[in-house]
């Protein structure tokens, strides 16, 4: 079968940030699901001097899809180069190029350039690509603008809730795991829909019931690793938070399971007045969100004891 033909595509903006800020940013990989919409979840595998390998999960069209890259970082000239060694279909090859430049007096002009290769040259899948691309590219130089800029953005918090269990880690990993039963199984969840295209990869949609009687929609993307954790992103928030990262991680702790939810949230600060009062601020509205958040926490990880112990 012939090679499948190179595409290139580039993306820029200008930011009131300085340059090495801007880099810096980039250059955090494990920060990026803070940073950028698609990113849910990033790890880093190894570094030596300036190269890396990072695995990472994002979007693309709405579907989660994960990849191995590898990365260049030239930190004097402002530049991170990146290819992945193994790309998701329909992609059969992927790399491209963060550029940082000074643009005159307390500005920065960010470039992002990607080259690829298809799985076949099909219009459908160049198309599909072509838009994924496109898509994610805006949203990541929009995402640093604001990060970097961070116009209404609070600063990210992060908090956690264990519970030690006296059960298997399969059993309590399997509750979380199967969020599809949750409807049935946890009294604040009061509808939820679960795909699952891939294994380990859920795209996630809650329906979750607070004290006073009302609904808010959350979606999430989850990445999942048997036995050990569940990493998630919310992919749509409630007004209050314009960033809810999470995480359920199973460990032994002197032959008992320790169960721990962890957040991580940045608040809205300009809507904050108008959910919780004139007169509130950062502060309160941290307070509010971690008291709710981890509630449910709270229940959906002394549900999961209530399981796991039970079959002992």
């Amino acid at each position: 079968m012939p090679e499948s033909a190179l595409q290139e595509t580039a993306h820029e903006i200008v930011t009131a940030a300085a340059p090495d800020a801007v880099f810096a940013a980039l250059a955090d990989a494990p920060a990026w699901p803070a940073v950028f919409p698609p990113t849910v979840h990033v790890e880093r595998i190894e570094r030596t001097g300036s190269t890396e390998r990072l695995r990472i999960w994002a979007t693309a069209n709405g579907a989660l899809r994960g990849w191995t890259s590898r990365r260049e970082l030239d930190e004097r000239g402002r530049r991170i180069r990146f290819r992945q060694e193994v790309s998701a279909h329909p992609v059969a090859a992927m790399g491209g190029e963060w550029i940082v430049e000074e643009d005159g007096p307390g500005r920065t002009r960010v470039r992002l350039t990607h080259d690829f290769r298809a799985a076949d040259d099909t219009t459908q899948t160049l198309q599909w690509i072509h838009r994924a691309v496109d898509r994610n590219s805006r949203a990541e130089l929009e995402a640093l603008r604001t990060a970097v800029e961070r116009p209404d953005a609070g600063a990210p918090f992060t908090f956690e809730d264990t519970v030690r269990i006296e059960g298997k880690a399969g059993d309590v990993y399997d509750f979380l795991y199967r969020s599809s039963l949750w409807a049935e199984r946890l009294a604040h969840v009061a509808r939820i829909e679960v795909t699952e295209d891939e294994p380990g990869l859920q795209h996630m949609e809650m329906d979750t019931r607070t004290p006073d009687g009302s609904v808010h929609t959350t979606v999430s993307a989850r990445v999942c690793f048997p036995e050990e954790r569940i990493v998630y992103k919310q992919l749509r928030t409630p007004p209050l938070l314009s960033l809810h990262l999470g995480t359920w991680t199973l460990r032994d702790e002197g032959g008992a399971l320790a169960v721990t939810s962890a957040h991580t949230i940045a608040v809205v600060r300009s809507v904050i007045p108008a959910v919780l009062g004139e007169g509130a601020g950062e502060q309160e509205a941290l307070e509010f969100v971690r008291g709710a958040l981890g509630r449910n926490s709270l229940l959906t990880l002394n549900a999961a004891k209530e399981y796991a112990q039970s079959r002992v």
